[in-house]
């Protein structure tokens, strides 16, 4: 789909000169933040009847042509009124959080990441405001936000915009305003958008690419000969998913109830554990209808016991990772859910490793939970981001992952997951079909590492899971799982 694209891209000038500007709603995400902003505001009852009504009626207006989208962007911004920018960053991360980073089009990352390696200046140009677009433009790594801003007195918002609109010709000038001011080379760029209002900002560059045009810029990119870009959807998944999903659970938690009967009526903790993990992991994965294409998978077996290390975007992670690992593994938990009931007798008969995370005085008297299990000869599994990512961009490691290999003096193996964010997207349920990318680095030997080193030797490793990401190793045999 995007080939020829990224092709183009690899094939252009390299250099900051060269940008590529992203129209947002629509283009980077299958959706509108604005509608997902509102539907979370009026859901959390948060927005007044006045307020909704007076939306309705501009919008209403905008609709039977009665007024411009400009009219209906000054009506929405009144809500605004009294609020300050760190409250609506709050929001606005929580909107990339919980909506807007499963929304985001796969597709388009990969544009990005291609217009990176090419040392282009990356660029959103958009009418939304700074709180919708910029939590995913610092995720993206985006150097520049062109958006409609809001007044401010002080740092109070009055309810007003400042400055123009950025919509149709608004646009299209601030872009040419922003070229102007950093020596881009307009005909040599690149630039993405969705909409009949797009065209204007299109035409700007060199290199215009409509992506799931709507039909009048559909019609005028076939009329000017521009290529077009489809993505695929991310809305709302299928009747057919939310019921796979169903099952996938509904087995899992089957599979939990009948490991812990497998342990007792054995008399072994550990073989029900680990049918739990690995029965568990099947179940889900397997009804669920994602599959995994593992390359480098023998790895997984060169050195145990082992802390194994994965980036976190999607909750299949965990089950990615039990699937991968199987046995004679345990996981890490906050001390205090042991007094939780029902999960911390769960947590208490898995060996989870329970560390006392309130000891900031002595990390080697934390750990020594994990530190007994490694010398038991369980592997440990965790992510370092230790949270779960709103988009693919991995953020940094903490230091936990690492300690627990030198005290444990273990190795550490990373496994690279590529996609499984697009399956079940953060702040989803239900889980799409497909096949999720995973490929296992070497074990990485600690016996060398000093506390001293230690936050060099994590960025070198989290360096290791971003070039592995950036380019998809293909020269290994891939494994079906």
């Amino acid at each position: 789909m995007t080939d020829a694209l990224l092709d183009e891209i690899a094939r252009s000038e390299h250099g900051p000169r060269t940008a590529a500007f992203f129209d947002f709603d629509g283009t980077l995400i299958d959706g509108y933040s604005a509608a997902a902003f509102l539907s979370s505001r009026a859901r959390g009852g948060e927005m007044p009847a006045g307020e909704a009504l007076r939306l309705l009626r501009a919008g209403l207006d905008m609709r039977a042509g009665r007024a411009q989208f400009d009219e209906f962007m000054r009506v929405g911004v009144q809500a605004f009124r009294g609020h300050d920018e760190r409250t609506l960053g709050r929001l606005g991360e929580r909107l990339l959080k919980d909506t807007l980073g499963g929304l985001l089009f796969a597709e388009m990352v990969e544009v990005i990441a291609a217009h990176r390696r090419m040392g282009h200046r990356l660029v959103i140009a958009s009418s939304a405001l700074p709180f919708q677009v910029e939590p995913l433009a610092r995720e993206l790594g985006f150097s520049d936000v062109l958006c409609t801003r809001l007044e401010a007195v002080g740092d109070v918002y009055t309810g007003r915009v400042a400055g123009p609109v950025l919509w149709g010709p608004g646009k299209a000038a601030a872009v040419r305003a922003f070229a102007a001011d950093a020596e881009i080379d307009l005909d040599r760029s690149f630039a993405y958008g969705n909409g009949e209002e797009d065209i204007d900002f299109l035409a700007v560059v060199g290199r215009p690419h409509p992506v799931n045009p709507a039909p009048e810029l559909a019609v005028e990119a076939e009329r000017r000969g521009w290529p077009v870009t489809r993505c695929g959807a991310r809305g709302r998944p299928g009747v057919q998913a939310v019921a796979r999903t169903l099952v996938a659970y509904s087995a899992t938690l089957s599979a939990f109830g009948a490991g812990v009967g497998l342990g007792l009526l054995r008399g072994n903790r550990r073989r029900g554990v680990e049918f739990t993990t690995s029965v568990g992991s099947d179940l889900a994965l397997g009804l669920g209808g994602v599959s995994l294409n593992v390359t480098a998978a023998e790895n997984l077996d060169k050195q145990r016991p082992a802390v194994f290390i994965f980036n976190h975007q999607s909750i299949l992670d965990g089950f990615i990772v039990m699937k991968l690992v199987r046995h004679d593994i345990t996981g890490v938990g906050k001390q205090e859910l042991s007094e939780q009931p029902g999960i911390g007798h769960f947590l208490r008969w898995a060996d989870v490793a329970l560390i006392d995370r309130a000891n900031t005085a002595s990390a080697v008297v934390a750990l020594a939970p994990v530190v007994e299990r490694l010398r038991a000869g369980y592997s440990i599994l965790i992510a370092p981001e230790g949270t779960r990512s709103p988009t693919p961009t991995m953020a940094a490691f903490k230091k936990g992952a690492f300690h627990m290999a030198m005290q444990g003096e273990v190795p550490i193996v990373p496994i690279v997951i590529r996609n499984a964010g697009e399956h079940l997207p953060p702040g989803a349920k239900v889980m799409r079909p497909g096949t999720v990318d995973v490929h296992v680095l070497e074990p990485i030997s600690v016996a060398d590492w000093t506390p001293e080193t230690l936050s060099e030797r994590v960025a070198e490793v989290r360096e290791r899971f971003v070039r592995t990401l950036a380019d998809w190793p293909r020269r290994h045999p891939a494994r079906p799982m």
